[in-house]
């Protein structure tokens, strides 16, 4: 090491180490949970954006793609392929609004209804497979609602430290 370089020992509560960083955690977190549905999933012939499609059309359908976006939080680049691959495997059906020709309209169709009996296992599978029970699970998804609360409304970064 020459004289003008300097070694730096993290610390605990070193703020820049890669284990005390949020956006670390949750991405592992995500991607690791994400990859318990997997093998879940697959006999119903679902991916996991597929099967939160679902959820949000056996909770309420008919819905406009708008409203779909809206309750998935995505976009509709994001939307419009995964609602095409429902459609192709007889799950749900795209209509044009009777309101609005310009509202296009997503609905069940027999099967995707039928699909949620066989989906009610899923919740039960996961639990297990993460060894959590309800009241655990239920503390980390309303902390993580919160997260995503101040994420959508934090002002926009401005390159000036808040501290």
């Amino acid at each position: 090491m020459t004289a003008n370089e300097s070694t730096t020992v993290a610390t605990a509560d070193d703020l820049l180490q890669l284990e005390n960083q949020v956006c670390f955690a949750l991405a592992v977190a995500s991607r690791s949970v994400i990859s318990l549905y997997r093998p879940i999933l697959e006999p119903l012939g679902l991916t996991h954006p597929q099967y939160l499609v679902m959820l949000a059309l056996w909770q309420h359908s008919p819905r406009s793609v708008k409203d779909l976006g809206g309750a998935l939080q995505l976009e509709p680049a994001t939307l419009s392929p995964l609602l095409k691959r429902l459609e192709t495997a007889g799950l749900v059906r795209r209509d044009r609004s009777r309101l609005d020709e310009r509202v296009l309209d997503v609905s069940l169709t027999t099967a995707g209804r039928e699909l949620r009996t066989q989906a009610e296992a899923i919740p039960h599978r996961v639990m297990n497979e993460l060894r959590m029970d309800t009241e655990h699970l239920t503390q980390l998804r309303e902390m993580l609602h919160a997260v995503i609360g101040a994420a959508t409304t934090a002002p926009a970064v401005t390159g000036v430290d808040p501290l």
